[in-house]
């Protein structure tokens, strides 16, 4: 039963760092918005990271066309995968 729960744990905490790396390239690519290999990119990955990236966005508003959601979200995920690895 401990393997099962190890091995549940550590696929959650991959995922969360596989999403955690989605959301990493979608704001690097938000930075260049006027490529068009970069609008391909932001069209793959937006439904996948905005929903996420939605919840934070409702408590932490864009300031002067800056958005700080996305620290708020990363850190969030980081903290969660860490408390999954701990165990």
């Amino acid at each position: 039963m401990n393997t099962a729960t190890d091995l549940l744990t550590s696929s959650l905490a991959n995922f969360l760092n596989i999403y955690l790396l989605l959301i990493f390239v979608r704001i690097l690519l938000s930075w260049f918005q006027t490529a068009g290999w970069a609008q391909q990119g932001m069209s793959y990955l937006s439904p996948i990271t905005d929903p996420y990236l939605n919840i934070f966005r409702s408590f932490i508003p864009p300031l002067g066309g800056i958005d700080l959601s996305p620290i708020l979200a990363i850190f969030s995920l980081q903290i969660i995968s860490s408390l999954l690895t701990s165990f």
